[in-house]
This record gives C-alpha cells, sequence and structure tokens, in this order.
C-alpha cells in the first residue's frame, strides 16, 4: 500500500454472509448441486434400500458379509434419508429459491415495460427494408401500427417511429422452467415431510390393520405420527402365481394375482380387489404394492408333555429364485420341559439331485421341508430382540436326529422325549409395500410445468421489430422498417421478417414492394449486441 493511501474496509461478517449468499445462488452451484444430488441418487437404485425392499438388504448382508456394513455406515441402503443426501437438497433448493425468485420479480417488472425507442438508422439491424408510399408519414406509421397490433406485437410509438415486440413468453418459460424445478423439489421434501412407507407380510386366510404395531417395517416421515395413518384393512384370500412350464424360460413367473379383500376404514363394507405387479391397491390415498411372494409350511408341535405348543404357518424366505427354495425358523418358546427350535429349507418341487434336495420348479408340485432340531435356551425372555427369520444358536444344543424331508402330513419324532414336528401343509405369503406420499400430485404437476416451460423456451422467439417514416423527394413517405431476433438458432425470422415487411407494404397501400437495403447486414452482435438491448442500447445509432 503507498503512503497516504487509506486503509481498506475491513471484510466484516457481513460481508463474508453476502459473499457466501452470492457463491450459493449462482447458477453454477446450483448446476454443480444438481450433478451431486444426481450422483448421489445413484446408490439408491443400484443398491437395495430399507424403505422398499428389506429382505433384500438382508440378502446383500449375507451376500456380501464384509463390504455390507461399510456400505450402511455410509446409509447406502436408505440413501434418501442420509443426512448427506439432505445437505445436498436443501443447499439446491435455496441455491435454486435464491436465483430464480429474484429472477422472477425481474421479470413481472420487465413484462410491464413498453418496447425501446427506434433506432435512428435501421439499416443496421440483421434485417432491414424500405417502401416508398403515397401517404403522408404520420399516415403511413399509423397504418403500420394497426397491422403490427393486429398481430399482437406490443407497440410504442413516438415521432417519426413506431417499435413493436413479440415474444415475451420465452423469458418466462425459462423461469417457468426454473420455478417447476423448484416446485419439484418442495413436491419431494412435502412427500418426506407427511409420506410414510411400511412393508408387510401377509400370508394366506390372514388379515392386517394398518396402524404402526401392525406393519412388519414402517418408516414415517419427519412429520408423521402413528396417530396419521389411513385406518383400512386388508385380508388376503388367495394368492395364485403361473410359471413358464417349458422352453428356455421355463421356471419364470408368467402371472401373480393376489385376490383380496379390503376396508376404507373400521364399520366400511369390505370390496373385492385383485393385488397384481404394477396394479395397486388405491384407497384413502395410499398405494399398496405387490412386490413379493413365498411359502409359508404349517406346522404342529407338541411338547414332550403332550400338549400342542405350535400351530400355524410359519413364512420361509427364498434364497433361490429358479426353484423358490427358501429359508426358515421355527420357534417354540413354550415347549416343555425344554424349549424348541427347528431351522431348515421348503422345497416347492423336492427332487434328490446325487443325493443332495433341491426344487426343480417354482410350482408346489412336490412341496417337502428339511428341518434341524434343536433344544435347550430360546435367548427370548431376556437380551436384544431377534428377528423372526433367524435362529439363535448359542443357548441351543442340536438333537441328535438326522434332518430328512417331510412331505405334508408326514412327522418327526423329537429325541429325549421333546416331543413330535408334524408338516401339515403350507400356505403362500405376499409381501406388500404400503406407500403414502402427498408429494405426487405436485411434483407431477411441476413435471409437467416444468416441461411446459421448456417448450415456451426453446419454440418462443423474441423478436423486435422498428417503423420509421419521414417524407419522400417527390411526396408521399419513404417508410424504414428494421428487425432483430434473439437466439434465433433455428433460423425463421428471416422469413417471418420478410413477410411481416410485405404486410406493412400492403398495409399502407405501398407504391411497390418491400426492397431491401443493398449489402449485408452488420452480425447481431456486432449490430445491436445480443438483439434485445437496453432501450438506451438501441438508441444510440446515428
Amino acid at each position: 500500500m503507498r503512503a497516504g493511501d487509506s486503509a481498506a474496509p475491513a471484510f466484516g461478517l457481513w460481508g463474508w454472509m453476502r459473499w457466501a449468499w452470492r457463491q450459493l445462488t449462482s447458477m453454477r452451484t446450483a448446476l454443480v448441486l444438481l450433478f451431486l444430488l444426481a450422483v448421489a441418487s445413484v446408490p439408491g437404485s443400484m443398491l437395495p434400500q430399507q424403505g422398499i425392499d428389506p429382505q433384500a438388504v438382508q440378502q446383500y448382508y449375507a451376500a456380501h458379509p464384509a463390504l455390507a456394513p461399510w456400505l450402511d455406515r455410509l446409509s447406502l441402503f436408505n440413501v434418501f434419508a442420509a443426512p448427506w443426501f439432505a445437505a445436498v437438497y436443501l443447499l439446491l433448493f435455496l441455491s435454486l429459491a435464491g436465483c430464480v425468485i429474484p429472477r422472477t420479480f425481474r421479470l413481472a417488472g420487465a413484462a410491464r415495460q413498453q418496447p425501446p425507442r427506434a433506432p435512428r438508422n435501421l439499416a443496421r439491424l440483421p434485417f432491414a427494408a424500405r417502401h416508398e408510399t403515397a401517404l403522408a408519414p404520420d399516415e403511413a406509421l399509423t397504418a403500420a401500427a394497426a397491422v403490427l397490433s393486429g398481430k399482437r406485437f406490443r407497440l410504442r410509438t413516438g415521432d417519426g417511429w413506431v417499435a413493436a415486440e413479440k415474444g415475451y413468453l420465452r423469458e418466462a418459460g425459462n423461469l417457468l422452467f426454473h420455478l417447476a424445478l423448484l416446485g419439484l423439489l418442495a413436491a419431494i421434501c412435502l412427500g418426506g415431510m407427511f409420506g410414510y412407507k411400511a412393508d408387510r407380510l401377509l400370508v394366506e386366510g390372514d388379515s392386517f390393520a394398518n396402524t404402526a404395531t401392525a406393519l412388519d417395517v414402517f418408516h414415517p416421515g419427519r412429520a408423521v405420527s402413528a396417530a396419521d395413518l389411513q385406518p383400512f384393512s386388508i385380508t388376503l384370500n388367495k394368492f395364485e402365481a403361473s410359471y413358464v412350464p417349458s422352453g428356455a424360460l421355463r421356471g419364470q413367473p408368467s402371472d401373480f394375482d393376489a385376490f383380496i379383500h379390503y376396508s376404507p376404514q373400521p364399520g366400511s363394507p369390505m370390496r373385492a380387489y385383485d393385488l397384481r405387479v404394477n396394479h395397486p391397491l388405491i384407497v384413502d390415498g395410499v398405494r399398496v404394492f405387490l412386490i413379493g411372494h413365498g411359502y409359508a409350511p404349517v406346522f404342529r408341535v407338541t411338547d414332550g408333555t403332550g400338549r400342542v405348543v405350535f400351530n400355524g404357518p410359519v413364512p420361509f424366505i427364498a434364497v433361490e429364485q429358479s426353484g423358490l427354495t427358501s429359508e426358515g425358523v421355527i420357534k417354540v418358546p413354550d415347549a416343555h420341559p425344554q424349549q424348541l427350535g427347528f431351522e431348515g429349507v421348503f422345497l416347492p418341487t423336492a427332487v434328490d439331485v446325487h443325493g443332495r434336495l433341491g426344487s426343480a420348479f417354482p410350482a408346489p408340485l412336490n412341496p417337502a421341508v428339511s428341518l434341524v432340531s434343536y433344544a435347550g435356551d430360546l435367548g427370548m425372555d431376556s437380551g436384544p430382540a431377534q428377528s423372526v427369520y433367524q435362529l439363535d444358536t448359542a443357548g441351543l444344543r442340536r438333537l441328535a436326529l438326522a434332518p430328512r424331508p417331510l412331505t405334508p402330513g408326514q412327522s418327526m419324532k423329537l429325541p429325549d422325549g421333546n416331543g413330535t414336528l408334524t408338516f401339515t401343509g403350507y400356505r403362500q405369503w405376499i409381501s406388500l409395500a404400503i406407500t403414502y406420499d402427498p408429494g405426487t400430485l405436485p411434483a407431477l404437476i411441476a413435471g409437467i410445468t416444468a416441461l411446459a416451460g421448456l417448450l415456451l423456451s426453446f419454440f418462443v422467439r423474441r423478436r423486435r421489430l422498428f417503423v420509421r417514416a419521414v417524407a419522400g423527394p417527390d411526396g408521399g413517405a419513404v417508410v424504414d422498417v428494421g428487425g432483430l431476433a434473439r437466439s434465433d438458432t433455428s433460423g425463421g425470422f428471416e422469413a417471418e421478417f420478410a413477410a411481416l415487411a410485405g404486410d406493412l407494404a400492403s398495409g399502407y397501400q405501398g407504391t411497390g414492394s418491400a426492397v431491401p437495403f443493398q449489402g449485408s447486414p452488420p452480425e447481431p452482435d456486432s449490430a445491436a449486441g445480443d438483439g434485445l438491448a437496453a432501450p438506451d442500447e438501441l438508441t444510440e445509432g446515428e
């Protein structure tokens, strides 16, 4: 700093805050944040998500026991509820709001402005033509204004000139797109705050009500409580699955039908519905999707005292899709003299391949189960909660009983007087995804609005036309017409200008057709800025 110079003012807290706000609300920052949001959404589409398919997450843990815990620490199994995703989302929302809202007010003010004054020398504009007419200059300008007004140009008149402008919707379309994008983010926020997702496994013959305690998995929005759930109920009467019987696609599913009855609220009559893939049940704004199915073998267990201590279906989870081989566990905590546990597989079409059991087809053509038996302490009376699909064998001992496949109606007697297990049959179960998202309709409206804004910005051209009239040497008037357009990348204004010039000549009954100025006019950038310069820029010509 040279001697005598005054010290620069300190860049205080307020200055840093203004600088940070300008950086955040710049279009460059908005584009970077939009790119980050798109990249952050990729794991949500590639990895199974807890809020959509928790069973797939468990299968991923089983298949990748070393990698899955690290992915879970990074919230990659619940991407859209992760704090880092919310941070990018909120920053993008603030950036767009800071960009778009001030521009909207400026557009509202600009939309009320009149066209700029006509330049003095229309020959310098990208498109120009000259006419001669027998009308006086004022009459020629009045006729030109009538023609342009009939073509819905916005007019401004002055001493010896007429200025006309059209295409204000171009900038409106651009802003409409950005406002719609802002509305889309708000709709997503609305769904995240007041919506919820849940899962429910439902066995044939069973019912459930849409309450937090009756759902297997419940992910409420931040503003949702258990009392906010819609009070409908669903009963699964029957599930049918069809598979390709032969050929290269043998065993592939061809159709699923879940025949249900539902009631929108307590006391309402039950209604029948055929729930299929991609045909959700919509009740009270909630969508219920069919996302999975499987088998629930039915067992009856008597303990060492002869009492029936368990009798019912147990859902087994598929671990192999081609034959729908499923794994599951049975827990009998009320058995005496010891608690009992079983784990094994259900085979819809059991076959013996080289001494090893497997399922040859997903349909139940030859159903069988193979179980391993345990006795002891299940660990359910104390300690952490257990999964219904896993058996904690820490306090159990394996019973000396060789596992053998059981078909419906067969039993196996447990050693040491622990009772008997009977495989009585099977039922089928379905997995339901229950989704309530109040932001769906606003998001649809925002998407349509964004598309409309893009169409306006692509197909509407902002263009200006200027007319000047002076007295001719032989009486009458000499009329000069000039025009320019902005962002006319697809062309078309040249033809429009020629047609407008011809209409003007016809409007004031010129003595000849429109005659273009000789020579090549200068490019728009050098002649009149970007084609939509401010009024002062357009009146500086000679």
